[in-house]
């Protein structure tokens, strides 16, 4: 099959932009004792003065703008070109954790009397797995928690339904910053689109043959994720409302094309933290007026950069909001990592409780 890419390319008003970002994050205090604050890790990735080039010889995205108003000024365009990415499609074999998890999760199954096992019989990496949790072992482990890459997320669709509705939209932005950490486009739903009244996004928008399907997509999409993440490291997705919304629909996406999300996955929402804030405040009346995007904004007296319910202008705002969030509520990285959770958590959940 012939697929292309189309990466975003900063102009340079959102590249002065993007170190007005950075000269706010780096300005964010770590409160002391904290080593892992998300005021250090945005400023440590941030002031990194190699900024990270998209190094693959089977990822090459062709060059385009991202405007303001989200228009784009080049169309995809397909040619051959290899997707060998360790995104699973469901005949491929699972990835095995890396050399450091398998050592971490040997060091605590070993440590274990309630295994009761002698330290000569063979487990399973799988086993091994399932009587650790990942995200606690990430929190308290510094060298898996220097592994993490932070990428907020965000996707517009054709409706509301997660059966019959696709993904429209979809924009990621790594938190670490320089070239290449957006990623952005329409996608192709083969469908009308019904709710365009709520984020601009026709039919005739999507639905045109230089647009890329969701199955065309997804291997481009895990080839950027692979991009940015550390070798052996996990990637934390940060979404609002995404619980509700945006999962569910990259979950049903993923598994309609015959793909898995990656294990080395975490998920977390920042619904929560906007809440937590809210009933932090009282009856504060200079607490926000509510806990959605546009409330959070206005609250933190944000500019909106392109137009609302726009993929990539609400990643950008949350981008901003998320900084303000934690610091307000004193989180670190770890508080983070340790409210996420796998796609298959999710699932497993969702069954548990239906």
């Amino acid at each position: 099959m012939c697929i292309s890419s189309r990466l975003e390319s900063l102009s340079t008003q959102d590249q002065i932009q993007m170190r007005s970002v950075t000269i706010c994050f780096s300005m964010l205090q770590a409160p002391r004792g904290r080593i892992h604050s998300l005021a250090n890790f945005y400023r440590e990735s941030f002031h990194n003065t190699s900024w990270y080039r998209v190094n693959s010889s089977s990822f090459k995205p062709l060059a385009s703008n991202y405007g303001i108003e989200g228009g784009y000024s080049r169309r995809w365009t397909r040619r051959p070109m290899t997707t060998r990415t360790d995104g699973r499609n469901k005949t491929n074999q699972a990835a095995k954790p890396s050399n450091l998890v398998r050592k971490t999760l040997d060091e605590k199954v070993s440590r274990s009397t309630a295994l009761n096992i002698n330290k000569t019989e063979e487990i399973s990496e799988h086993q091994q797995l399932q009587n650790c949790c990942i995200q606690q072992m990430i929190a308290e482990n510094k060298d898996l928690l220097d592994l993490v890459t932070f990428i907020i997320y965000d996707t517009e669709t054709s409706g509301f339904s997660r059966k019959d509705d696709r993904i429209i939209e979809i924009a990621l932005q790594d938190l670490s910053g320089g070239e290449n950490s957006t990623f952005q486009t329409l996608v192709n739903p083969g469908r009308d689109i019904a709710n365009h009244h709520v984020h601009g996004i026709t039919t005739d928008m999507a639905c045109r043959p230089d647009v890329p399907r969701m199955e065309e997509l997804i291997p481009i999409l895990l080839q950027f994720v692979k991009s940015r993440q550390k070798p052996g490291g996990y990637v934390l997705w940060g979404g609002h409302n995404s619980l509700a919304f945006d999962l569910p629909f990259l979950i049903n996406e993923f598994d309609r094309c015959s793909y898995e999300i990656p294990p080395n996955w975490l998920f977390m929402d920042t619904l929560s933290l906007a809440r937590e804030l809210v009933k932090s405040r009282g009856s504060d009346p200079n607490r926000p007026s509510g806990t959605s995007l546009k409330a959070l904004r206005e609250h933190y007296k944000i500019t909106l950069v392109g137009k609302e319910h726009r993929a990539m202008s609400d990643v950008r705002t949350l981008a901003m909001i998320l900084q303000m969030l934690t610091f307000d509520l004193k989180l670190t990285l770890p508080n983070l990592v340790t409210r996420s959770f796998t796609a298959s958590e999710y699932v497993n959940n969702k069954r548990k409780k239906s």
